[in-house]
């Protein structure tokens, strides 16, 4: 019987769960956000944080790359401490901050997501178009040596090509078996579902990761955008609809899109 875990009466006290290097990143941010870390000051050397929070270095290492990624950390490195980043460089986190655009808030969160060893991406979207962006950082960060994740799980779940889309559709209506705005919304899904398997797929010939990517149909719209990161963040988004022209085959045509 461990010792550290018994009190004097001779019961064994509960052992409090590890926390994790995301609630260990939670806290700091926490921290740098409440002015109690300021911009330009060190922060406590990954010894003293793994003793604070009874976690190991490289749960450390993990949780002050994430804020890295966020840009409230610089000079992360197995050295010196990190410093926490000036003001006008940060990304704003967490459940108090406006929602923001996919574009912007996703990249961030999926570069933090490839920290891990063993990355899993669970995506539900109308094209993949904000994941192809999203997945650019990290795949740089890969062909540069910053990360090195060992294996990677892309799981997308997208419109199938044989329903009736809610959107996009053309205003007027179809016509009949033609429907140009259709074909050019099946085009960009195939087109981006091509570019995420093939920038993924390379990493396994030039940097040994163990890469799996799938697709599947989905038989309905997805009323907003859905991803999972490594079964422990979700984030969404609502897809907004707006009226607009849509440049087809040298014609604009009247649609309602997803904005």
């Amino acid at each position: 019987m461990d010792p550290e875990h018994v009190s004097v009466n001779g019961r064994k006290k509960p052992q409090r769960p590890q926390r994790t290097h995301r609630e260990v990143a939670d806290e700091l941010r926490a921290r740098i956000r409440s002015g109690a870390l300021q911009p330009g000051q060190r922060m406590p050397t990954q010894a003293q944080l793994a003793a604070e929070f009874g976690v190991e270095r490289p749960a450390v290492r993990q949780a002050l790359r994430i804020l890295q990624s966020e840009q409230l950390l610089t000079n992360v490195s197995k050295g010196a401490p990190a410093t926490v980043a000036a003001g006008p460089g940060r990304a704003p986190t967490g459940p108090s901050v406006p929602p923001l655009p996919t574009t912007v808030g996703l990249a961030p969160r999926i570069a933090a997501a490839f920290e891990a060893e063993h990355v899993e991406i669970d995506a539900v979207c109308l094209t993949s178009i904000s994941l192809t962006l999203a997945l650019g950082e990290p795949l740089r960060r890969i062909h540069s040596g910053r990360l090195k994740p060992a294996k990677v799980d892309l799981r997308v779940l997208l419109p199938s090509r044989d329903i009736d889309l809610a959107f996009p559709v053309p205003v007027e209506g179809r016509d009949g078996d033609e429907d140009p705005v259709h074909e050019r919304w099946l085009a960009q899904r195939n087109a981006q579902g091509q570019v995420l398997r093939h920038n993924l797929l390379a990493l396994r010939a030039t940097h040994g990761v163990d890469v799996h990517v799938s697709f599947r149909a989905l038989p309905f719209t997805p009323p907003v955008k859905l991803y999972l990161l490594n079964g422990e963040e979700a984030l969404f988004a609502y897809y907004t609809l707006a009226r607009g022209k849509a440049q087809i085959d040298q014609e604009y045509l009247e649609t309602y899109d997803a904005q």
